[in-house]
């Protein structure tokens, strides 16, 4: 009978919709709210009496191993065969297999499921914006996207779900255990909440009526609470082996993940929060800066590299190239001497052909020798158009950069030179600029420099 009623009680789970959704009713929000739950109420249990009836009515079966426990003449039917769902046996013999209303009735409850599938997408991104806000998921899922919509709570569940229909075979009778599961979950802490809000209340009210009020919603929570308590308990004692397990695991790694990402950003503020005393370190002004410019050939990105050294004024500049051809460096320390380039040039050798660990190494004992010192290391690099040309660049610099981010006192600094194909990407960000998006109209006229007073959007006739 447990069994029965937990099952039962998978037909109930959309009443979190109506609960999540409060906020979004016309006023007063409450009593719409509690109007709508009780007409989704009333349908949900005129259907399923409804179902029940004409299932024992026309003789459908169910099996929860149809292989081994249906047969067909004394024999079980076997791996092969696909057991329907209830409401498409009970449509076939009510209207006939394949007949305009059986196709009628399957169309429906298409997309019955997929406005209930839609709720999912209503929900969760904004208790992700909730839990991002406060520190539990990462706070990417706070930011609203173009439409006011959380589009990064909407991608990351459009991938999870995408995910579990792929592992599951898009089976909804496997699918259901873990759905279930959490929806109790949750029952079973809404109503123990509102019961601790209650209890909260009733010392503070002195209205005799308000508190006959109270005392009678809280037995109702109350109630509610230990019958969600009964079901989860029945859930997972009879669907625990059937995959309710996955559920469990899931709500206990969530929290961990969860709990994570909270104490990171707890020890980020911490750690970047500004100090209370300007005498400490933080606020102190370096005692010298040394300017490196970082020189495979002396072509044009390295000269604006130089030129734009020059400009910071720094304490000391040089110019550091690795050795890894002698030959080349060779030709690269004459056409220097024959520009006359004041800046001195450092050679250092590199055995081994590497270009990061020896530059790293040359970086870290300038720190060691003046601790209380600046070190700016200018890296003259190309800017590309297209994706693909990413892959030939820049390369040694982004894993350069990468690696001296984990040094103290060490600034590195990009001089971009562009390239012909560049011009393209300038051509798509200008006709990404031009473009009315859909959600102007919302955002308001915005003033544009250059435009004669035109406002953003609006076009000459």
């Amino acid at each position: 009978l447990l069994r029965a009623f937990s099952s039962g009680c998978a037909a109930l789970t959309g009443v979190e919709a109506i609960s999540n959704g409060v906020p979004a009713f016309r006023r007063p929000k409450s009593r719409n709210a509690a109007t709508t739950l009780a007409l989704m109420g009333l349908l949900a249990a005129t259907m399923f009496c409804g179902i029940i009836a004409l299932a024992r009515e026309t003789g459908v079966r169910m099996a929860e191993y149809p292989a081994k426990d249906l047969y067909d003449n004394g024999v079980p039917v076997g791996p092969d065969y696909v057991q329907q769902p209830v409401i498409t046996q009970v449509a076939a013999a009510v209207f006939g297999d394949g007949t305009f209303l059986f196709v009628l009735l399957a169309v429906a409850t298409a997309l019955v499921l997929f406005l209930a599938a839609n709720t999912a997408f209503n929900g969760f991104p904004l208790l992700g914006s909730i839990l991002a806000r406060d520190s539990y998921l990462p706070r990417q899922l706070h930011t609203r996207g173009d439409r006011l919509a959380f589009s990064n709570g909407i991608i990351l569940l459009s991938g999870a779900a995408a995910l579990l229909v792929v592992v599951y075979g898009a089976d909804s009778t496997r699918l259901i255990q873990l759905y279930i599961v959490g929806v109790f979950v949750s029952f079973t802490l809404s109503q123990i909440g509102m019961v601790r809000h209650w209890n909260k209340e009733l010392p503070t009210e002195e209205d005799p009526r308000k508190r006959l009020h109270i005392h009678r919603v809280r037995s109702i929570n109350a109630f509610g609470a230990v019958i969600t308590c009964l079901v989860l308990i029945v859930v997972l004692v009879t669907k625990f082996s059937h995959g309710a397990w996955v559920a469990v695991l899931g709500m206990v790694l969530f929290y961990a993940v969860m709990t994570t990402i909270r104490r990171h950003y707890d020890k980020v503020a911490e750690e970047i929060a500004a100090p209370a005393d300007d005498r400490e370190d933080e606020t102190l002004r370096p005692s010298r800066m040394h300017s490196i410019v970082l020189v495979s050939k002396l072509h044009r990105p390295t000269l604006r590299a130089l030129a734009y050294a020059r400009l910071m004024r720094a304490d000391s500049l040089e110019a550091l190239t690795i050795n890894v051809d002698a030959e080349d460096t060779r030709a690269l320390r004459e056409e220097w001497e024959r520009r006359g380039i004041e800046v001195p040039l450092k050679i250092i050798n590199s055995p081994y052909r590497e270009i990061t660990r020896p530059v790293i190494e040359y970086v870290k004992r300038l720190r060691k020798e003046h601790p209380r010192d600046v070190v700016s290391l200018i890296i003259p690099e190309y800017v590309v158009g297209h994706w693909y040309e990413h892959l030939l660049h820049n390369q040694s610099a982004l894993r350069l950069k990468g690696r001296l981010h984990f040094t103290p006192g060490v600034m590195v600094t990009s001089v971009p030179y562009q390239l012909e194909s560049s011009e393209a990407a300038k051509v798509r960000a200008r006709r990404r600029a031009n473009w009315s998006a859909p959600g102007d109209v919302r955002r308001g006229p915005v003033e544009k420099k250059g435009t004669g007073g035109r406002r953003e959007g609006e076009r000459r006739p």
